[in-house]
């Protein structure tokens, strides 16, 4: 199973950008596909996910990203997107989108060890 993170660059505070994430794989492979961020100098966190095998698409948020960030699917094309509205310069980080083979449940209670595959990471920077 291969990842890959791109949409990545510099937007001004209060704009937005949408991330998309290419995977090889589908649900005989894994359940559930998580958005990470990493910042220079912090630890990296987990900022949602998306169920791939549910017929609802559901998805899970952290407290920080809620009601400004949204995770879709489209499984046709293997892709799943992070659209980032009224960004924040504390939102500068490498992206990076991950799957795990267990139910979405796995990956938000687990948010690390409940990743089975990582992908590369893509720059976002919120400057002006």
């Amino acid at each position: 199973v291969q990842l890959q993170a791109s949409g990545g660059g510099l937007v001004q505070p209060g704009g937005s950008l949408r991330l998309s994430c290419v995977h090889s794989g589908s649900t005989l492979d894994f359940n559930a596909i998580a958005w990470f961020r990493q910042a220079p100098g912090k630890e990296r966190e987990r900022v949602g996910c998306i169920s791939i095998s549910s017929s609802d698409g559901r998805t899970n948020y952290a407290d920080s990203v809620k009601g400004r960030f949204t995770i879709s699917r489209d499984n046709a094309k293997n892709t799943v997107y992070l659209q980032m509205n009224s960004l924040k310069p504390e939102d500068t980080a490498v992206y990076y989108c991950a799957a795990g083979r267990g139910p979405l449940i796995t990956i938000m209670t687990y948010p690390f060890s409940g990743v089975d595959y990582w992908g590369k990471g893509t720059q976002v920077t919120v400057s002006s």
